[in-house]
């Protein structure tokens, strides 16, 4: 069977994975890039209320959570070239490490959004909290699509011939996990640490 990485030599260099994903990835980012601004000027026009709603925020739980991510990610990089060599078992294995580790981000966002509930603190009590609540939630909805993803693959894994189709796949869903993981990145300065006043 011929590997990936012989398909594909002599070939132009290309972006992994399925345009149409790379499509979706700059849309949202885009959506994101105006979330982003929206909150900036709401954080200008009324510094004392998100500096004090800040403080509220668990830096030691974002930063955690960053971390996460960035190994999960290190996990999907590592499936994605066990894929173009055609190594069924270090895809498999790396796979359900990103999964694995992943899945640590929804047991410490659980645990924060508990945390805040239990305080009093919800999507309503101040334009803070509304954006804390609806970026940060939109953001775990993401992550949940690309757990769902990544649980998909791995299905895909055991049973699929790892083929250029194959590779194309795994690509698409790894740029995807990493957009998640940028999109983190960006979300956790802004919100966390950012001071306002």
């Amino acid at each position: 069977m011929a590997q990936p990485d012989a398909i594909h030599s002599g070939q132009a260099a290309r972006l992994p994975g399925d345009s149409g994903v790379w499509a979706f990835i700059i849309a949202d980012m885009g959506a994101f890039a105006l979330f982003f601004l929206i909150f900036t000027a709401g954080r200008v026009a009324a510094p004392e209320l998100y500096e004090q709603s800040r403080q509220h925020l668990d830096a030691g739980l974002g930063v955690l959570n960053t971390l996460i991510l960035l190994t999960s990610s290190l996990f999907m990089v590592r499936a994605v070239n066990a894929a173009r060599a055609g190594e069924r078992s270090g895809v498999t294995r790396n796979l359900a490490l990103t999964i694995l580790i992943g899945s640590g981000f929804a047991i410490t966002k659980i645990i924060e959004y508990s945390a805040k509930g239990d305080a009093g603190i919800g999507l309503t009590t101040n334009e803070f909290y509304t954006y804390y609540f609806a970026f940060t939630g939109i953001h775990f909805l993401h992550f949940v699509i690309g757990i769902g993803a990544l649980a998909m693959m791995l299905v895909k894994s055991r049973r699929d011939a790892l083929d250029a189709r194959f590779v194309t796949w795994i690509e698409s869903v790894g740029c995807y996990w990493h957009m998640v993981d940028l999109l983190w990145i960006m979300l956790f300065p802004m919100l966390y640490l950012l001071r306002a006043a």
